[in-house]
């Protein structure tokens, strides 16, 4: 036995299958039996799965009914629910533009109210010249302190302008109290202030008084609050502390230090009273001395000194503070400003406005009206809709009934065809046993169906084998000639030949590398007496670089004390020129004014003269001097412009003149030098001098031109009464050329606007109805602003059919699509093109609406041309005239391609074809003309 079955003899495997055989003859019949009931079988089986097939999709189709049905209903109650949700839209659409209208009239008319008042304030403040400008010196001082607050975040702004009296009345006794700290300038630290303070200087700006509110000293909080709890008790002072308010709490610190503990007392009685009676003479309030001001600006200060009377300049000073009826009107101005700005914010421009608000609100309702009429269209539809999937759910009900039936029964016929045979293989396995059983007790072998599978499994392994060592015997013996074949000789030869070759090469390349050691042995020696000498070269380059180094450093420190003395010349070179050039205008204006300066007599301008001269040779020498050294240092013709001035003819004569004249009179303190303040407070007291005695002078003297003054004033103002009125007249009529012309532009675009409106709405539609949607979609166009359209912007909004109203943006692109060409076709219609390019315009389109578009282009084929590149079939097969594009392989170029559709009868079924094409086709297509065309061409 292998592998757990018994061998056969010879004999007994020619008995075996002499056996086989007879079996085989004696199962014929049996076997016919089992192949017809196993075709039966088969019969029954695909009957049951068609049957179950036809279950499986009447099942589908009843659930897709019920799906139908269930998401119609929702629709339906959708349709309801957005349907009375669109009318009560509309009603409140429509109360809120009543709204809107009384709201309208309302903002017109507050806005007139405010307007008027606003004119009424306006010229009370023109009226006290509330616009009055500053002089040069307060914008000198505003500049200066706005550069500051640029530069030092510290910096707060002067005090006068961060403090307030609290009542007008104050406004004199406040600059008293404060005295020139009023207008010093607040800062937060003392670094700040010295900070300040070096900026002025070395911009030159001017000089000014600092508060650091971190170091001032300020009273003691006792002191403070003891005088306040005594003024509180006598009503007739009280501290100028209280009486000043501050913007900013920060700041009450500088207050504090520029007032103190200063009283601000009703009267002089009152302050004499405070200072010098109460408690009995000084010091009478607890020892504590008090500066009193009275609110007409007498001073008692703490030491007793009594100051009375007012100058211009304090009362310029107290005017600063503003007016508190200007203050009211201004802050009136602004609330009112602030009104006005809102109700326009409320109101809104442009778009926001209430007329473009108004206009939304009227689309918006013929949007809801439109809405309303295709929600009912849609509900009917719905419900229509409905009523069908209904009954497709009862019928789809009683066929799935039957099939399930006829599924039970198919599934009857499998059981019984099974059966059947099952029976017939018991039939033939009966029949084979008669003849195999008396073999199989005779040998002993229990299966003979699986020796048959083992036996023959063994052969196809020993015939495999077999096979598997002829084909390596064949490739063994193949190699083997190949082997035989060889010639090794003649290879052996050459191989000797190239090594004979090799070692000769060797023997040549040792004696170049000889020769080649040796020049480099030499090369290296040169190298390196060449590295000596570049060393030693680089030491001494180094020793002159620092030679070099320290005589920059040297000319460096010269060059910087050069030009620190050359900047302290320039600048005493440029005071020099301004006193020259104030001794040049001063002269000037003595000439002009005709004023007779006191002069010397001739033995005191012959002394002068002397000395001028010995001055003028010293300073000569020094000029000559100076200007060797300057062109030593190559800047000579810069500083040679300064030095020059001391000879210019006019220097000379005003010199001449001013050594002339006898400074003997003038008192001693006007000789001595003073700021550029002081400077401009003794020409303002000498200007104001002058303009007094001139005042005096002209009061003395009447005018006698006056009259002649008034008589050209009086034509002067005819003249302009006349131009004004011939002005007002031009712009009268062009007022009105003008509003014929905008009515003019209105009405035209109003029409054309109009007419597009009612052309799209018609072309839109009929390019979306179809046999499912009979009234097609809905476009429109709307202004922004009715009243003045060329101020705001155009919208278009297309609904198609069945879809709620969206923006553009929202929509597909074939649906983009479909609108924009019924905008361009509407366009069309108002004022028509000779012909149209359209280039790939159904890229985005499906097959309904490519057909669309092509059967209204079809039918307006008599109003216009039209040229379509396209790669639509259905767009050729509606086409008069095709034009192909493609490659000429002979020519290396493009050639054109025509066929004119026209020829051809498509009534006739199509049997008459052409594929030809070329110059023949086209010029036939040029002769045949007499009706627009429809070509349509291929990219």
């Amino acid at each position: 036995e292998s592998g757990g079955i018994g061998a056969l003899t010879e004999e007994q495997e020619v008995e075996y299958e002499k056996i086989r055989d007879a079996a085989a003859v004696a199962s014929v019949a049996p076997r016919r039996k089992l192949q017809s009931a196993i075709r039966g079988l088969e019969s029954a089986r695909a009957n049951a799965a068609k049957v179950a097939e036809e279950r499986k999709e009447c099942e589908g189709r009843k659930e897709d009914a019920e799906r139908s049905c269930v998401e119609l209903t929702k629709r339906k109650e959708t349709l309801e629910k957005s349907l009375e949700s669109t009318r009560s839209e509309l009603k409140e659409a429509e109360t809120t533009l009543s709204v809107l209208q009384k709201t309208a009239a309302e903002y017109r008319t507050k806005r007139h109210n405010i307007e008027t008042q606003l004119d009424g304030i306006n010229n009370t403040l023109r009226q006290a010249k509330d616009d009055r400008r500053k002089d040069k010196e307060e914008e000198r001082i505003l500049n200066a302190i706005g550069a500051l607050k640029r530069h030092f975040p510290g910096v707060k702004g002067r005090l006068v302008d961060l403090c307030r009296p609290s009542q007008q009345r104050y406004n004199l006794a406040v600059t008293v109290a404060g005295g020139k700290d009023m207008d010093a300038i607040v800062v937060d630290t003392k670094r700040t202030a010295t900070d300040c303070i070096k900026y002025l200087r070395d911009q030159r700006i001017g000089t000014a008084t600092f508060l650091p509110l971190d170091s001032i000293q300020v009273p003691s909080s006792e002191s403070t609050e003891r005088l306040r709890a005594m003024a509180e008790n006598d009503k007739r002072y009280r501290l100028a502390a209280d009486v000043i308010r501050v913007s900013d709490e920060s700041n009450r610190r500088a207050v504090l230090y520029a007032v103190g503990n200063t009283a601000v007392c009703d009267s002089l009685d009152v302050a004499r009273e405070i200072c010098f009676q109460r408690g009995g003479g000084r010091g009478g309030h607890g020892g504590e001395s008090i500066k009193a001001v009275t609110l007409k600006g007498a001073v008692i200060s703490k030491a007793g000194t009594m100051t009375g009377g007012v100058t211009k300049d304090d009362v310029n000073k107290a005017g600063r503070f503003s007016d508190q009826k200007l203050e009211e009107l201004r802050s009136q101005k602004e609330v009112l400003e602030t009104q006005k700005e809102n109700l326009d914010a409320e109101a809104g421009r442009g778009s926001g406005s209430h007329t473009a608000k108004a206009e939304d609100l009227r689309n918006t309702i013929g949007n809801l009206r439109n809405k309303e009429q295709y929600s009912k269209s849609d509900l009917e539809y719905t419900k229509k809709k409905l009523k069908e999937q209904i009954s497709l759910v009862k019928s789809s009900k009683k066929t799935f009934a039957k099939l399930e039936q006829q599924t039970i029964t198919s599934e009857e016929d499998v059981t019984e065809a099974n059966n059947l045979v099952e029976q017939s293989r018991q039939g033939v396995r009966d029949v084979e046993e008669e003849h195999f059983a008396p073999f199989r007790e005779e040998t002993g072998i229990s299966d003979l169906r699986a020796y048959d599978e083992a036996i023959g499994k063994a052969r196809e392994d020993f015939v495999k084998k077999r096979t598997d060592i002829r084909e390596h015997l064949a490739k063994l013996t193949a190699k083997k000639k190949y082997e035989d074949d060889k010639d090794f000789d003649t290879k052996l030869a050459k191989a000797l030949k190239k090594k004979t070759n090799h070692e000769t090469q060797l023997k040549e390349a040792e004696e170049t590398e000889e020769k080649l050691l040796s020049e480099v042995a030499e090369v290296k020696a040169k190298l390196a007496d060449a590295e000596s000498t570049l060393k030693q070269a680089t030491e001494e380059e180094q020793a002159k670089e620092e030679v070099v180094r320290e005589a920059r450093s040297v000319l460096k420190e010269a060059e910087g004390d050069y030009n620190k003395v050359a900047k302290t010349l320039n600048s005493e070179e440029s005071d020099l020129m301004v006193l020259r050039q104030k001794l040049h205008e001063t002269l000037q204006k003595a000439r002009v004014d005709e004023v007779e300066l006191p002069m010397l007599d001739a033995e005191d301008m012959e002394e002068d003269e002397e000395q001028e001269a010995e001055g003028s040779q010293v300073s000569s020498s020094r000029s000559s001097r100076r200007d060797s050294t300057q062109s030593a240092t190559q800047d000579s013709t810069a500083s040679s412009q300064h030095f020059s001035q001391r000879e210019d003819s006019k220097v000379v004569k005003d010199r001449k003149e001013a050594g002339k004249v006898d400074f003997s009179t003038m008192d001693e303190d006007l000789k001595m030098r003073r700021s550029a303040s002081e400077e401009d407070k003794l020409r303002k007291k000498f200007e104001g001098k002058i303009s007094k005695f001139t005042q005096e002078i002209e009061g003395i003297a009447p005018n006698m031109k006056a009259s002649d003054a008034f008589n050209t004033m009086t034509e002067m103002v005819k003249e302009t009464v006349d131009d004004f009125n011939t002005a007002k007249e031009e712009g009268r009529k062009a007022n009105e050329v003008f509003n014929k012309v905008r009515k003019a532009r209105s009405h035209k675009f109003n029409t054309a606007f109009k007419q597009i409106d009612a052309a799209l709405k018609i072309i839109y539609t009929d390019m979306t109805k179809s046999s499912k949607h009979p009234l097609g979609g809905n476009a429109y166009l709307s202004l922004d602003d009715a009243d003045e359209p060329y101020r705001g912007g155009m919208k278009f909004n297309a609904m198609p059919p069945m879809k709620r109203f969206r923006d553009m943006e929202q929509l597909s692109g074939g649906e983009k699509t479909v609108a924009a060409l019924s905008l361009l076709f509407a366009i069309h219609s108002h004022r028509p093109a000779p012909f149209f390019i359209m280039d790939e315009v159904d890229a985005a389109l499906d097959n309904v609406n490519v057909l669309k578009v092509c059967n209204y282009i079809r039918q307006r084929s008599d109003d216009f041309q039209c040229i379509v590149i396209s790669l639509k079939d259905m767009f050729y097969e509606r086409s008069e005239s095709l034009i192909g594009i493609c490659r000429d392989v002979s020519s290396n170029s493009s050639r054109t391609l025509t066929l004119d559709l026209t020829k051809f009868d498509r009534k006739s079924g199509g049997q008459k074809r052409s594929r030809g094409g070329g110059e023949d086709a086209a010029a036939e297509a040029d002769n045949s003309p007499k009706m627009p065309r429809v070509i349509v061409g291929a990219e």
